[in-house]
């Protein structure tokens, strides 16, 4: 079988429904963000990038490649291996104590990503509890979703963000089914946030053990960056709290925390912890020095928002339609795929601004956008360059403005 012909027939197909992803090559710049070096060559060299999850700019923050620099001086550039093989460096310690006392948890364990904390966490548990049965918010995570596929156990889909969905599924369970309730708080695509203590309370009214995944609200919400859950006061009823160190840490990362003997039970059982290579020490380093520093530092959070305002209230102005939320996440909507990959390519070629186009899968068809990300360190300039630019282009590509 020609394997190659079968492979470029579907990125074929990809490339006419306007699917297909193209990566733009960057260099991120040390003291720079969100100023990059662009390596395409139909771009000009240097172009301001709109769309990173490192959505507090910590992954140039002094404090936390300082960290990374010492522990490299200290401890060398890898871990070795697993932490059963090469057992755990006491920045893993350091980090798993920061993190649980980020949530008012009694433990915290690290994984390489937060893509693998949710599947190697999820699969175990619906693997190992017997009989139990998770229902999931219907938009949850890639990663969720695929945990919970991979631990076979029953699966219950509950409408998004709807606590009363979500009761009448549970209350049409067996009483006595091990029931975990696995939701987000902030969702990444449409920017909103979850009724999160309705839905904490149907799960305690069933007895139903909590997983919530709060990578997109870590370091962004909360007195300390504890996430929604810490702004609304939940953390403490919340059984399981999943997070990342590749967004607002900006590092790499996941973890969950949670009770010592939930931790130690996804640490002894789960093959995405047992058998994959643990963090470089000096990654652990800098996510704790990114974490400790926003637990004390409100500075970089209260200037996101602003910027995050005002983009929102000049769009407004000009009438470009983007998806109400409350949260730091603006997704303008395109609607077209060939549109919106069009639009992307314009602002970089011809503004200098990069901004990744969500298409489908990532979006249901017809909700193609633009998904924009304000940062502490984006200045008034870089909006109103972005929102003139923007202006510009929808008028040349006849998209329909917001109706007022």
């Amino acid at each position: 079988m020609d394997f190659d012909a079968l492979f470029q027939s579907q990125l074929d197909t990809l490339k006419e429904e306007g699917n297909y992803r193209i990566f733009a090559e960057l260099e991120r710049k040390s003291g720079q963000f969100p100023r990059a070096k662009c390596h395409d060559a139909d771009a000009p060299d240097q172009v301001t990038v709109w769309c990173s999850n490192d959505y507090l700019g910590m992954g140039q923050h002094p404090t936390v490649t300082g960290a990374m620099k010492a522990a490299i001086d200290n401890c060398g550039a890898g871990a070795g291996g697993t932490r059963n093989i090469s057992g755990t460096n006491h920045n893993h310690k350091l980090l798993e104590a920061e993190l649980a006392d980020l949530h008012g948890k009694d433990s915290a364990l690290l994984f390489t990503s937060g893509y693998v904390s949710n599947w190697a966490a999820l699969s175990t548990l619906g693997a190992r509890v017997p009989d139990a049965v998770i229902l999931s918010d219907e938009l949850n995570h890639a990663s969720m979703i695929e945990g919970i596929r991979h631990s076979r156990a029953n699966k219950v889909l509950w409408k998004h963000n709807d606590p009363e969905d979500l009761d009448r599924k549970l209350s049409a369970l067996p009483a006595n089914a091990p029931k975990i309730v696995a939701f987000e708080s902030v969702y990444s695509m449409d920017g909103d946030i979850c009724p999160m203590q309705e839905i904490v309370e149907v799960a305690e009214k069933h007895g139903a053990m909590t997983y919530l995944d709060e990578v997109h609200a870590v370091g962004l919400y909360g007195a300390r960056g504890g996430g929604i859950s810490e702004r609304e006061g939940l953390a403490h009823r919340i059984d399981l709290i999943e997070g990342t160190l590749g967004k607002a840490y900006g590092v790499v990362g996941g973890y969950i925390t949670g009770s010592e003997a939930l931790c130690d039970f996804i640490r002894s059982f789960a093959s995405g912890f047992i058998f994959t290579t643990a963090l470089p020490p000096a990654v652990a380093a800098a996510a704790q020095a990114s974490i400790a520093h926003l637990k004390q530092s409100d500075i970089e959070r209260k200037l996101q928002r602003e910027r995050v305002d005002y983009l929102r209230a000049r769009l407004d102005q000009e009438g470009i339609p983007h998806l109400q939320n409350p949260s730091h996440i603006i997704p303008v909507m395109i609607k077209d795929p060939v549109k919106c990959r069009m639009i992307a390519d314009y602002l970089m070629q011809e503004y200098g601004i990069y901004v990744q186009p969500i298409n489908y899968p990532t979006v249901p068809k017809g909700t193609e956008r633009l998904r924009f990300t304000p940062s502490p360190l984006h200045s008034v300039d870089d909006i109103e360059h972005l929102v003139l630019a923007l202006r510009t282009l929808w008028k040349q590509c006849a998209i329909s403005h917001a109706v007022a």
